[in-house]
């Protein structure tokens, strides 16, 4: 007798392979394939975040300049002015001064956001695994909690307190690293804490706006075409479009954020609710939208690259 091979069962055709699975979930960063390991997602995360802020730092820069100068002796009329004037001062380089921690650290608040984010929205989901748009924006607001803390506060107060150095040309910072020692020294570690408040309230805000906004700009661009979904180009323009409605609804919270971290705040301000008080009464409500224009460039431009490079680098890594 010959022995007889058996045959597996086709899967109906209705059943979706393992593949299919891995890039549905790839598309919004969520992975169910068990090779989706910790590393692999730190490597791509690192990756998204390094080119996102080596693209939009100078953005980045402009705004923080613009929301430290006074309303009453301006140094700069606006967004070509101020980076006119850092250029000519200090080379095109000058518009990257302080980066170093906002492009390392960036790796750290996407491996935040999506974990945070990704842990909440696995338990919200319902018996077919869909998430309702409180749920997301419950999820989303819990990763912003994470990033804020983990990441964001840290690294932005770096970021703040060495471009305010160079826009008062103090000379106290060598770089980003000596300010960190410095502010340790000085401060302790709760020094590069300081603006924690508003930066979560920012935060949360952001991805309780963005992750829901995202999800739903792109269903109204491609339907339900689970192959337009997964297009890293459909991706970034729906996370464009939720990273300028995120900006419009947390600018208050982001110009307290950045007078907080400032070098003079210490001395300027009692704390969150004081600052934004002074604010209010010295330079008025629509200080509290100062550099929404570089802002908005450089968050539609950060959210739509971070929707694109994410899923695109899952056909790599």
């Amino acid at each position: 007798l010959k022995p007889t091979r058996r045959t597996p069962a086709a899967a109906p055709a209705d059943y979706p392979s393992r593949r299919a699975l891995s890039a549905s979930a790839g598309a919004m960063g969520m992975k169910s394939d068990p090779s989706e390991g910790p590393l692999r997602t730190f490597i791509k995360g690192f990756l998204t975040g390094f080119i996102e802020a080596i693209i939009c730092y100078p953005t980045e820069f402009v705004k923080t300049q613009l929301q430290l100068q006074s309303k009453s002796n301006p140094e700069y009329t606006g967004i070509m002015d101020c980076a006119k004037k850092t250029v000519k001062a200090n080379g095109f380089m000058g518009l990257y001064r302080g980066a170093a921690p906002l492009i390392i650290g960036s790796s750290g608040k996407q491996a935040a956001r999506w974990t945070g984010y990704t842990a909440v929205a696995n338990q919200l989901k319902d018996d077919k695994g869909n998430l309702s748009i409180f749920s997301r924006m419950f999820a989303g607001a819990c990763g912003g909690v994470s990033e804020a803390i983990l990441a964001v506060t840290p690294i932005e107060t770096l970021k703040t307190r060495v471009t305010d150095d160079m826009r008062r040309g103090t000379g106290n910072y060598k770089g980003s690293l000596d300010a960190f020692m410095k502010i340790l020294k000085n401060d302790g570690p709760g020094g590069l804490y300081r603006g924690v408040v508003p930066t979560v309230a920012k935060q949360a805000t952001n991805q309780a706006v963005r992750f829901p906004t995202q999800f739903y700009a792109l269903k109204m661009m491609v339907g339900d075409d689970k192959e337009a979904q997964k297009s890293p180009i459909y991706n970034g323009i729906a996370g464009a479009a939720a990273g300028a409605v995120s900006v419009l609804l947390t600018m208050p919270q982001d110009t307290v954020k950045t007078r907080m971290q400032g070098e003079e705040a210490k001395k300027l301000y009692k704390g969150t609710m004081d600052c934004a008080m002074q604010i209010m009464k010295n330079e008025g409500p629509a200080f509290f939208y100062a550099g929404t224009w570089p802002r908005m460039i450089r968050v539609s431009l950060d959210v739509g690259i971070t929707f694109c490079v994410f899923p695109l680098l899952s056909k790599y890594i």
